[in-house]
């Protein structure tokens, strides 16, 4: 087993084991994000679902209105005028036929990618390359869709596609440390309601179970369930 750091030795000592209001838990966040790179921040959520059954199941997209800190490279596969719809709305990558050979070649320079229903008859050869990245396009993810410059200015301004993964956690970040805490609230709170808002049917009983925030390479902060589904995003904005 590897030995841990001395420096996360130290940042766990920070962290009481206890539940912190929202707030103070993204403080703590800031406080340990002391790696030499700019660390994201992350919420790692434990919801009372068992994917396993299909009404339990959580794929959605959520708009950080604060934006993730990242730079989104779009790509995109259309016909028609739906690219140079594409191309003006400043997507990274656009084509047709062309685009998925080069694909199936091995090109993978872009972090999302949007296909028109129309091709997507085209775009199911690459399935099995682009599931396990999950960078195959989706209606639920917003990622098949005809408003081609919509989704692009979505995804580019902070729009991310998240899924709970088969023991029922969702790991997602949710903007970057050096944001400030105000704005980590933020796009915190945005996330909080957009689970809230696609509660799988099948979910009985308690839905949240835990909240854990932290650093790329910080330690673990537990929040308050009740601390942060009590703010009013009206409030915290």
């Amino acid at each position: 087993m590897k030995k841990e750091s001395r420096r996360m030795q130290d940042l766990r000592k920070k962290v009481e084991v206890r539940a912190y209001q929202p707030l103070d838990a993204l403080n703590l966040l800031k406080e340990t994000a002391t790696a030499k790179f700019p660390e994201s921040a992350e919420a790692h959520i434990r919801l009372g679902i068992d994917p396993k059954y299909a009404d339990q199941q959580l794929r959605t997209t959520v708009v950080l209105p604060k934006g993730t800190g990242q730079t989104v490279r779009v790509a995109v596969i259309a016909r028609g005028e739906k690219v140079n719809e594409a191309s003006n709305a400043g997507a990274d990558l656009v084509g047709s036929e062309e685009l998925i050979d080069e694909i199936l070649k091995g090109r993978m320079d872009f972090d999302k990618l949007i296909a028109t229903p129309d091709v997507m008859p085209m775009v199911a050869k690459l399935g099995k390359l682009l599931g396990p990245r999950g960078l195959m396009p989706s209606p639920k993810g917003g990622t098949v869709t005809s408003d081609v410059a919509g989704a692009i200015a979505e995804f580019k301004a902070g729009k991310l596609e998240f899924r709970a993964d088969r023991t029922g956690i969702v790991h997602i970040l949710f903007g970057k440390a050096s944001f400030s805490t105000q704005d980590l609230l933020v796009n915190l709170k945005a996330l909080q309601e957009t689970i809230d808002r696609n509660r799988p049917s099948g979910a009985k009983g308690r839905y949240w179970r835990t909240v854990y925030v932290s650093a790329t390479m910080g330690p673990s902060i537990e929040v308050d369930v009740s601390g942060l589904r009590d703010l009013k995003l009206s409030e915290v904005a």
